[in-house]
């Protein structure tokens, strides 16, 4: 957790002892971290869309060509997944702040 995180998280257990202005200034540097968060995601989604659609041309390419679709391999991992009984648990950490890192990559 960032020092700005652990100082909001603080400020929003002290609220009755914060002026308005104090507030405001929060709910701004939250509102902007919230856009950040955002654009992130729908970049992120871009990207998704485009790999997605690659592998969907790939795929239809192979097929068309008569060649297997899908592999032993991709057999293994579904009867991992479908053995698995995780209904809806992330395999990702949520808690972890590696988004800001991989933003300047972009």
């Amino acid at each position: 957790m960032s020092d700005r995180d652990e100082r909001i998280d603080k400020a929003l257990l002290n609220l009755e002892d914060k002026s308005n202005e104090d507030i405001r200034g929060l709910l701004n540097d939250l509102h902007e971290e919230e856009q950040r968060i955002s654009y992130r995601r729908r970049v992120l989604h871009g990207k998704i869309d485009i790999l997605r659609a690659e592998l969907v041309r790939r795929l239809k390419s192979q097929r068309e060509s008569g060649d297997d679709v899908i592999s032993a391999t991709d057999v293994d991992r579904l009867i991992g997944i479908l053995a698995n009984d995780l209904r809806g648990v992330s395999n990702v950490d949520v808690a972890e702040d590696d988004f800001e890192d991989n933003e300047d990559d972009e």
